[in-house]
């Protein structure tokens, strides 16, 4: 190593934020990639299926990525791959479940990878400056990885998603002895997952929500509906180990749930008895108290199985008086109001529904404050860097970082796109890279922005007029016209005098113009725009969007 050697670590999602995540490292001449995540709109971004994060950066350096490596199998953390991948031809490193889930992904948006089955403990060569060793931790899906990422001035350890649990579904605890080993070598930085860093104390094992699905399945007589995560397969494997004991079958609805158990069975993460799953068409062939139905839903989504069931619009299963159904998770900030209405449905249908309010069905993925600070002691980090929650939470892990004894100098709260620099002198901040958010809509990706957003959310508000007028460029006269025809403005059969009076303002404003000296097409659509938007404003208080059409005879 020489003394002008740097490492850059850029992070171009998942700082501020939960979801799409990713993280771009750098060492001369090399980059990899550490995760490549989406995550899903908020309430303004109207139409947007899916939020992706801005690659610009990586597709003007993409001859120096040497491949993507992923910490687990979540969409926050893969979902961007198929798109990423049309842009950025790299390999993928993963864990056997993370890479079988991403190839489904792929199946679905017909695309091929050059993908790399790792094991946890393996070191991985990544270029010339870049080693990589997978790290097994637990979380709300097997085959976690923590990430130590050597490079020439020293060890960068990424936590992944993760949390300490004592007595997972699998056996198997996190490798608290190579984490240790890297504590005592050295680690240069700590990337460290912040979701659950304001939550004190420890968060509950696995086997909590086990032993509560136990109780509510030897009380419960009638059927049983059970909604959560489709990426849970500890969960899935719980409810199906439950079933099997009280002498129930598992019928699976939701595409992705169906994918995931799918995939996880033919991987062997997921095991039950021959037998003891159903197809959703053989239900309603079996007693209520021999079913339990594993759906999506679980965060209110309009389409998945719960909430289309809830509306008795499944084409296999609906809801019935006396069945229970358990909501086994909790909501993602900004989905409160789709999970209440789905519970309320399900109320008005006559289910029993249970929820983290009432019994402990879920527990989180996300390490708590004890286990932040048990990370930290034992991996012994010089720099600090929380990510993978919003501000608060990003904020609150500096204050636990400090607390353990971390130079508060030595922890950097970023934000996307800044460019943390680590040398033999030291850490700093030393730029900015291009980051933010890309839109996917349907086929289109990115081609929808700010100005399509604003215009959706004023025909969401107020509606659409539409004003055609034909005008004879030689004589200057109006032929035809003006006509308004609009859509989400007023009812028009009940406001037809209010439709004629703006076709006059706009006639007349036209008339004027036309006398004049405006001579551009442009100049006209203006002032229809104009006068027309006054007009309504005055008489409505409303500001609908006003498109003016202006034909040539």
């Amino acid at each position: 190593m020489t003394n002008d050697t740097k490492v850059q670590v850029i992070p171009l999602g998942g700082i501020g934020e939960i979801g799409k995540n990713m993280f771009a490292v750098e060492c001369r001449g090399d980059i990899i990639v550490v995760d490549a995540g989406l995550k899903f709109p908020e309430d303004e971004m109207l139409g947007i299926d899916y939020v992706i994060p801005n690659i610009s950066y990586l597709i003007e350096n993409r001859k120096k990525i040497r491949g993507i490596v992923l910490t687990h199998g979540h969409e926050d953390h893969i979902g961007a791959i198929p798109y990423i991948l049309q842009e950025i031809d790299t390999p993928i490193y993963g864990t056997r479940l993370t890479l079988g889930i991403l190839r489904g992904k792929l199946d679905e948006h017909r695309l091929t990878a050059k993908t790399h089955e790792v094991k946890a403990g393996e070191l991985v060569s990544l270029g010339r400056n870049f080693k990589v060793r997978f790290i097994h931790m637990n979380h709300s899906i097997p085959d976690g990885v923590a990430l130590a990422i050597e490079t020439p001035i020293g060890v960068l350890l990424h936590s992944g998603d993760f949390k300490f649990d004592q007595t997972p579904v699998d056996g198997k605890v996190a490798d608290y002895h190579t984490l240790a080993e890297y504590g005592k070598k050295g680690v240069l930085a700590l990337f460290a997952d912040s979701t659950n860093a304001h939550r004190p104390g420890y968060t509950p094992s696995e086997r909590v929500v086990g032993r509560t699905l136990d109780e509510i399945f030897n009380r419960t007589r009638d059927r049983i509906i059970m909604a959560t995560f489709a990426s849970n397969i500890h969960r899935i494997q719980q409810a199906f180990d439950t079933a099997v004991k009280y002498g129930r079958k598992v019928a699976v609805i939701g595409r992705s749930m169906i994918n995931n158990v799918r995939i996880s069975t033919e991987l062997g993460y997921l095991q039950y008895p021959e037998g003891a799953y159903i197809e959703p068409e053989e239900v309603s062939r079996l007693p209520a108290h021999k079913v339990l139905i594993l759906s999506t839903g679980s965060q209110g989504e309009p389409l998945s199985g719960l909430t289309r069931m809830a509306k008795q619009s499944h084409n296999c299963v609906n809801i019935v008086p006396g069945d229970t159904v358990i909501l086994s998770s909790t909501p993602v900030p900004g989905n409160e109001k789709l999970v209440n209405r789905v519970i309320d449905g399900l109320a008005r249908a006559g289910a029993h529904v249970i929820s983290q309010e009432s019994a402990q069905v879920h527990v989180s993925g996300h390490a708590s404050q004890e286990e932040l600070k048990l990370l930290i002691n034992l991996v012994r980090p010089k720099y600090v860097v929380p990510f993978h929650g919003e501000y608060r939470h990003i904020s609150a892990f500096a204050n636990l970082a400090e607390e353990v004894g971390v130079p508060r100098d030595n922890v950097f709260t970023l934000q996307n796109g800044d460019i943390l620099e680590f040398d033999a002198d030291g850490a700093r901040i030393a730029g900015k890279a291009p980051a933010g958010v890309v839109l996917v809509d349907g086929l289109g990706i990115g081609d929808v922005g700010n100005v399509v957003l604003r215009d959706r959310q004023q025909l969401s508000l107020d509606g659409v007029l539409v004003v055609v007028v034909t005008i004879d460029k030689e004589t200057r006269t109006i032929k035809a016209g003006p006509d308004i025809i609009t859509r989400g403005f007023v009812y028009v059969r009940e406001s037809e005098n209010l439709i004629a009076e703006a076709e006059e303002q706009v006639k007349a404003s036209l008339q004027t113009c036309l006398r004049g000296e405006i001579t551009e097409w442009s100049m006209l659509k203006s002032a229809a725009k104009e006068v027309l938007g006054s007009f309504l404003y005055e008489r409505t208080k409303r500001r609908p969007m006003i498109l003016p059409i202006i034909m040539e005879v």
